[in-house]
């Protein structure tokens, strides 16, 4: 997993609360399990017209933000389905942070899973963003991890909170896999140990 630690990048506004992950990724698009190309799906009934040709109105099919590194969005972002393709297509696209007033759970942990760092904000500043990415030339955002803040074009950091551990993990670039494999030597340990003590449990056959 890339390590998160500070992003300078165009933030696009999607004010539209309750965005559920097939609204990120309509369900046809799951049956892949590779988690690249996805892009190209992402918000793909809010992208694409009938015939597959991009509808100009849509925030991500406009410059500056076809190129967004970061989305500002409504409430209850990722609710719905707790697909993981979901934040796949957003990595995919080229985003690697989303700010909004709330998440759903799973989808909030699917994202630090990935690498995506999710930012929970009051309504009041997410707001404020909204209107002030909204602009092509204040759409860029600061968002530096290791002081847990946001700052807008032009304005003082905002401050986020985020749990410890889940910091570390981001700023490291280590998923679950990986601080399971940095336990491996004392799981080993813990596997011969119990190999002694009880061998008749290891020579059960099926």
């Amino acid at each position: 997993m890339k390590a998160f630690r500070k992003l300078a990048g165009i933030a696009a506004p999607l004010p539209i609360a309750n965005v559920d992950t097939d609204k990120i990724l309509p369900g046809q698009y799951l049956k892949t399990l590779t988690r690249r190309g996805l892009g190209k799906a992402l918000f793909a009934e809010l992208r694409y017209g009938a015939n597959g040709e991009e509808l100009p109105d849509f925030i991500l099919n406009q410059a500056p933000f076809r190129n967004a590194r970061i989305l500002v969005a409504g409430e209850n972002f990722g609710c719905g389905s707790s697909r993981e393709h979901a934040p796949w297509a957003l990595l995919d696209f080229g985003i690697e942070c989303v700010i909004a007033p709330s998440f759903a759970d799973i989808f909030y942990n699917n994202c630090l899973k990935n690498g995506i760092l999710p930012i929970r904000l009051a309504p009041d500043i997410v707001d404020a963003l909204l209107a002030s990415v909204a602009s092509p030339g204040t759409a860029e955002l600061i968002v530096d991890l290791a002081d847990q803040t946001v700052t807008p074009c032009m304005s003082p950091p905002i401050r986020f909170e985020i749990d410890p551990a889940h910091k570390r993990k981001l700023l490291d670039g280590r998923d679950e896999v990986d601080a399971s494999l940095a336990l491996a030597e004392h799981i080993a340990r813990h596997e011969a140990a119990a190999k002694r003590s009880a061998p008749w449990v290891r020579d059960i056959r099926f």
